[in-house]
């Protein structure tokens, strides 16, 4: 699944370099980094100062004609290439990451950038429950992995421009396997862009004048599939099948802002319950689960959805609240208190400690569902179809924790459009 995310955003990438008009700005941009790297869980190995080293090519939007150039002012696009130490090689291992990313002008100032990156990466050094049984952030070799930055040019000379920056780093694997805790680090930057082109931004052709402001109604659809993994004492990778649809407003060909609605239905769930495993035997607490394997194993929610369009492209980001997620007490139980006696599974006996549904945090996670990832659509967005298609790649979570990992496949109608 993470394969296929990337395959979409190497292909957006190339797109949108192909269809650029007179942009002759090709940057190269190598940095260092130092961070701390999160606990993830009790008794997480030691280790010293995150240090990482980055490349990123890219190429600078300055004389693109689509409206999201110009709404986004001097956006860049490209690749990025890393390496991360974690400082305890024994237990943690290295980190080799490819991003494509994209990154452009943020509250309006020539000096501030935002950079976000998704892609893949390569982990060294991951869980194993004998001899690295203390790291449970990672579990497989290849993982997603997400960037945030915000960076500050320093000093710009013709073309060569140092600048400065801070993020966060993200590293887990969609919740395709357990344990996935995730890598989640803070660092601090310093990088230097260097433009290889014979003119500087600077000097660079005029940017194309900001088209006029539009607003669309638009419907959507979306089939999805994905994969998911119950507990360590249950890990077989089981699907996930989403239909969710929504209703909003695209602004300037840019923002899609709307409300939605999801329907999700849990194999994990269904078999757990149909197999009348510990937890809804009778006389246990969640026997009355039984009563229909089939409704209880469904999630339904609603959603506020965000995304950015970039012509085939499309970052999307969807924040929701589970209305009846009612199986979600099974996941809780077993996952909460697993790390607390290692290799005692809840059917085994002994000390296990199960989790507190009467606790708080288990009614936000219950309650707060997301979704972050990747559209590629067939038809350019610039051309502004009435009908489209895209395929999708998505992790979605809870309160933050990965959930699952889906493919996903969609339609938007463009109901109606105007100039504001």
């Amino acid at each position: 699944m993470t394969n296929k995310l990337t395959f979409l955003m190497l292909l957006s990438v190339l797109i949108s370099k192909g269809q650029e008009n007179n942009s002759n700005i090709f940057s190269i941009t190598p940095e260092i980094l130092i961070g701390i790297t999160g606990e993830p869980n009790t008794g997480f190995p030691d280790r010293g100062l995150q240090k990482q080293a980055f490349i990123s090519l890219g190429w600078h939007h300055t004389t693109h004609t689509q409206e999201w150039v110009s709404y986004l002012k001097t956006s860049k696009a490209g690749i990025s290439l890393g390496y991360t130490d974690l400082a305890n090689k024994t237990n943690l291992g290295e980190i080799f990451t490819i991003q494509p990313f994209l990154e452009f002008n943020a509250f309006k100032s020539k000096n501030i950038n935002l950079h976000v990156g998704t892609g893949i990466s390569y982990v060294t050094k991951k869980y194993h429950p004998i001899t690295n049984e203390f790291n449970k952030a990672i579990s497989t070799d290849l993982t997603w992995s997400f960037r945030l930055f915000m960076y500050y040019n320093l000093m710009k000379y013709n073309q060569v421009n140092w600048r400065i920056g801070a993020g966060y780093t993200h590293h887990s694997n969609g919740h395709t396997r357990l344990p996935n805790q995730g890598y989640n680090s803070f660092l601090i930057s310093l990088g230097l862009e260097i433009n290889t082109s014979k003119n500087s931004l600077k000097n660079s052709a005029s940017p194309v004048k900001i088209p006029k402001k539009t607003i669309s109604d638009y419907f959507s659809i979306r089939s999805g599939y994905g994969i998911h993994v119950l507990s360590q004492a249950f890990d077989d990778k089981k699907s996930v099948y989403t239909i969710s649809g929504e209703y909003g407003k695209i602004y300037n060909n840019t923002l899609k802002l709307g409300l939605g609605a999801y329907f999700r239905f849990y194999q994990t769930y269904y078999d757990y319950i149909s197999n009348n495993e510990s937890l809804v035997q009778n006389g246990r607490e969640f026997s009355d689960l039984k009563s229909n394997p089939f409704t209880n194993a469904l999630s339904i929610g609603i959603t506020v959805n965000s995304e950015l369009l970039l012509n085939h492209f499309g970052i999307d980001l969807q924040v929701g609240i589970n209305i009846f997620k009612p199986a979600y007490k099974i996941d809780w139980r077993i996952n909460q208190g697993w790390g607390d006696v290692p290799k005692i599974i809840p059917e085994s006996g002994g000390n296990y400690r199960l989790g507190d549904v009467g606790e708080s945090y288990f009614k936000i996670k219950r309650t707060i569902s997301a979704r972050f990832g990747l559209k590629y659509y067939v038809i350019g967005t610039a051309k502004k179809p009435a009908n489209n298609l895209y395929l999708g790649a998505f992790i979605n979570s809870n309160l933050g924790q990965a959930d699952f990992t889906e493919l996903a496949i969609g339609y938007i109608k463009i109901l109606k459009s105007r100039s504001k």
